[in-house]
């Protein structure tokens, strides 16, 4: 007979938002779990003394709205600043972006923790019944108090800032390639042996802004940036190649943008980041941080249009974004 895995008396609360975690199907899954079958899948000898769930919404993740996934964060938010731990089960196909945004809400020391699952549940081996259990724990524990939200996957545990779905198929699906994991959940027992500090939180009322992300890639003309800033967004995030580098045309044109709108840049390799003065040829990194252009640090593109957008709802000013991304811009 297995151990009991008992968890700390910290009452946890699992959000309930879709996703493959939550689907069934003999030939083609969709949505069908609501919370109370999710609990169900946890195994008997799993002991958490306070544990509830609610389903907030069921849906694929790739339909979730940016007004879906701020009722999501705030729904999580609200719970962990009244003590309890929390875990959302979401698609994984963008449960980063929301996890990142929860993050940047998030202004309690309880922890709130994402998961979901490769498999569905109706699937042989599925995944979703371990990630869940795993996820309750860190939510449980008192370890985990202080660290903003986190991603648990396979037993590996992600810091929101920086948790990418690496993988489609794999059932360890998130990586940090910036960071690495902060820790790992083994019998039923989270480890950390990282952290990442906190940023400030914002509160946007809404998500109510247009921020487009904008890939720069060999060869190119200007031809997506000029299409891109003909319908007027608030805001951009742009791709750089290697270091920060772009190609001479693109580097005016982000240039001139950016003494209008904030125009955030990332590198696009995923452990890349926009350097400062290693080269010096022309519209390399050291011409790009001479411009007004943002760099978004460590951040992935989805995670940097996440934080505009949330700038950008919370009324911030272009020298308050900048400051803002800074905090991720080592």
């Amino acid at each position: 007979m297995p151990p009991d895995f008992r968890m700390s008396s910290r009452p946890v609360l699992v959000l309930v938002a879709g996703g493959t975690i939550s689907m069934t199907g003999k030939e083609a899954a969709s949505p069908d779990l609501e919370a109370e079958a999710l609990l169900d899948m946890i195994p008997s000898n799993v002991v958490v003394n306070d544990l509830k769930a609610e389903t907030i919404i069921n849906v694929p993740s790739a339909h979730l709205s940016l007004d879906d996934q701020l009722h999501i964060c705030r729904k999580a938010r609200d719970a962990a600043r009244r003590g309890i731990g929390v875990v959302v089960t979401h698609g994984t196909d963008t449960l980063e972006e929301t996890a990142m945004l929860c993050d940047i809400l998030h202004d309690a020391e309880t922890p709130i923790v994402f998961t979901g699952a490769i498999r569905p549940a109706s699937s042989p081996g599925a995944d979703g019944p371990a990630n869940l259990v795993d996820a309750i724990s860190i939510a449980a524990s008192e370890a985990a108090s202080g660290m903003g939200v986190l991603v648990c996957f396979g037993g590996e545990i992600h810091h929101a800032r920086g948790a990418r779905k690496t993988d489609t198929t794999s059932l360890v699906a998130f990586s940090s390639p910036q960071t690495g994991p902060l820790g790992r959940v083994t019998e039923g027992h989270p480890t950390i042996w990282s952290k990442i500090p906190r940023n400030p939180s914002l509160d946007p009322p809404d998500l109510d802004r247009r921020v487009l992300v904008v890939p720069t890639c060999a060869g190119d003309d200007g031809s997506l940036s000029r299409a891109a800033l003909d319908i007027d967004p608030d805001g951009v995030v742009i791709g750089t190649l290697g270091a920060g580098h772009v190609p001479p045309p693109i580097l005016e044109l982000w240039a001139e943008a950016a003494q209008r709108i904030p125009v955030v840049v990332y590198s696009r390799p995923e452990r890349g980041v926009i350097l400062n003065a290693t080269y010096g040829y022309r519209a390399s990194e050291r011409d790009l941080r001479e411009t007004l252009v943002i760099p978004a640090g460590f951040l992935s593109p989805q995670a940097a249009r996440m934080k505009l957008l949330a700038c950008l709802g919370s009324g911030l000013n272009v020298s308050e974004v900048r400051w803002a991304f800074g905090m991720d811009d080592g």
